[in-house]
């Protein structure tokens, strides 16, 4: 669970074996017609507290992918179709012991999907997997050999184009892009950190090919943009105040974490005490910051804006320290929401909206009362 705990955070890494078609869960609409929900487990997912399900991504037709955990903590890939049927993932060279296996991390308007997986000797590789079932592995040049080294994929945009980071065998993080015809560009933002754990983080590319993400140096994150030419712009929330990077892991900066069709960025900042703030960048790097209402504790996550629509969904955590979904307008509105099944303890406790799709679906996992994770499907109306 390292890299999902990472990826629920800033997140922000053959044989194609069918399971048994999935009942399409239990939808519950809420009153005055508003938003239903529908709650689904992969076939296979451990029912123990960190084990169970956890969507990542939504394609436009309302096609998920994620991961489950099984009893043994060993993550497995999965799709759920729009008929609700599911099957699981698991790359050829995936490794099966514990927090080994398959971690798919992004679903395209062609169905096509790109992820990792972990090895035997604790290494990540890259991989995409084709509509109709192949495999492509695949390593940034570059990528260390050593444990907790090598490719990590977080996205795919509709022409095939995948973007993720690479840890060198020196702990440092570089940028990639790999083009539909698998040719990849490695990169770094220009003030990136070449220390051990510090350096470039791409998350997200649109339809155009253009990246967002963050990179570290010895302050902290900080965000970025990257155009289809290579040219990346640096920014930083007008909230984010630095000071220098504390040890152990505490979030601290700025981190672009997706950017929609027209260029628009949202994500997260935090300052010296450490809580998360939301932002929106527009294409002309103009920065609005948000909190949803009620938000304290770790504060406000934005997790993914909806491709067109400029509609963002993401994280907030209460008084209480219960997580909880928002979806947040064009117009700067902020609802709140909650999965039916969300308990309430637990190292993640609640609702996390993960992804959006231009519909306005909306996927993630929740956490029960024992602190097993599930899927759900929001759809607004």
């Amino acid at each position: 669970m390292r890299r999902l705990s990472f990826l629920l955070l800033i997140l922000f890494t053959m044989r194609l074996s069918a399971a048994p078609p999935q009942a399409t869960g239990d939808v519950r609409p809420r009153a005055n017609a508003g938003p239903t929900y529908t709650e689904f487990d992969a076939p296979g997912a451990g029912t123990g507290a960190q084990q169970g399900t956890v969507p990542i991504s939504i394609n436009t037709a309302g096609v998920i992918v994620g991961l489950y955990v099984d009893s043994n903590t060993v993550e497995h890939g999965f799709v759920r179709a729009t008929n609700g049927t599911i099957t699981t993932l698991n790359a050829p060279g995936a490794g099966t012991a514990k927090n080994e296996g398959t971690f798919p991390t992004g679903i395209n308007t062609k169905d096509v999907i790109a992820g990792s997986y972990h090895d035997t000797n604790d290494v990540y590789h890259g991989f995409v997997l084709s509509t109709t079932g192949t495999w492509t592995e695949f390593d940034a040049p570059g990528a260390g050999t050593q444990t907790h080294r090598g490719t990590t994929p977080f996205s795919i945009n509709a022409s095939g184009a995948v973007t993720g980071l690479y840890v060198d065998d020196n702990a440092v993080r570089h940028g990639f892009v790999r083009s539909s015809k698998g040719v990849i560009t490695t990169f770094d933002a220009p003030n990136a950190g070449m220390n051990p754990t510090q350096g470039t983080i791409p998350v997200s590319i649109n339809t155009k090919g253009e990246i967002t993400g963050g990179y570290i140096d010895s302050n902290g994150f900080h965000g970025f943009v990257r155009a289809p030419n290579g040219t990346i712009t640096e920014f930083d929330a007008p909230g984010d105040r630095l000071a220098r990077m504390p040890k152990g892991f505490q979030f601290l900066g700025t981190i672009g974490l997706s950017i929609d069709t027209a260029g628009d960025v949202t994500g997260v900042y935090a300052g010296s005490d450490f809580v998360l703030h939301g932002f929106l960048r527009a294409a002309d790097g103009t920065i609005t910051e948000f909190d949803a209402p009620g938000a304290s504790g770790m504060g406000t996550f934005a997790a993914a804006i909806s491709p067109t629509k400029e509609v963002i969904t993401g994280i907030y955590q209460d008084s209480n320290g219960l997580d909880h979904g928002f979806v947040r307008a064009a117009n700067g509105t902020i609802t709140s929401f909650d999965a039916p099944g969300a308990g309430g303890t637990g190292m993640f406790s609640g609702t996390g909206g993960l992804s959006i799709n231009t519909a306005g679906d909306i996927t993630g996992p929740y956490a029960d009362s024992s602190g097993v994770f599930h899927g759900y499907l929001r759809n607004p109306k």
